[in-house]
């Protein structure tokens, strides 16, 4: 009885940890999320219009638009990584990336590139800020004292650029017609 408890412990750990998921490496040794999308029922205008508007509107507050071209637009952005011990949780620092999304007829694909760590602190005020401007790559080995909290960090990392990447391809899906904004309507108390 003993074995066989220990014989399903063993078998639920290897299976729990070979369900952690992790980026690619693209032709440079980085690290990539790599997306291809078959779109048949959108036209290639109407999915470089809709990916304008991702940028520009839905995620305004993390990404820049760079460049923008007949087929293709670049992006530059940045995700905040949560760190969580039992139910509290603090921002423990940011990736930034390279979004980059081309598009073609029937289909599209996106990636995101670059992906730099830059670590938080708390500051005087009690706020977490960038304790520098210089990002770590993602790609780099940790240390022997490090490497737990590397390891979080990367499948934080991973799943917070793929929940971007599920979120962006709804976007790209749905049928979104930005709404005109209403003048603010005068109200007269002297006709009743």
């Amino acid at each position: 009885m003993k074995h066989l408890l220990f014989i399903i412990l063993a078998l639920s750990s290897i299976q729990l940890s070979a369900q952690q998921k992790q980026f690619s490496k693209d032709d440079n040794g980085k690290f990539i999320y790599y997306q291809v999308v078959d779109s048949q029922l959108v036209s290639k205008d109407t999915l470089l219009q809709r990916a304008k508007s991702f940028v520009n509107a839905a995620y305004k507050k993390s990404m820049t638009q760079e460049t923008v071209t007949d087929s293709s637009i670049l992006a530059k952005g940045t995700i905040v990584i949560d760190k969580t011990i039992l139910v509290a949780g603090h921002p423990s620092g940011e990736v930034s990336y390279n979004f980059v999304f081309e598009v073609r007829n029937g289909k599209y694909r996106f990636w995101l590139t670059d992906l730099l760590f830059i670590p938080y602190q708390r500051d005087r005020y009690g706020n977490f800020v960038a304790t520098t401007k210089i990002g770590v790559p993602l790609e780099r080995t940790p240390g022997k004292l490090s490497a737990g909290a590397w390891k979080d960090i990367l499948n934080s990392a991973y799943n917070k650029i793929e929940k971007f990447g599920d979120d962006f391809k709804k976007y790209l899906a749905t049928n979104r017609v930005e709404k005109a904004k209403k003048k603010a309507e005068t109200i007269s108390t002297k006709k009743w």
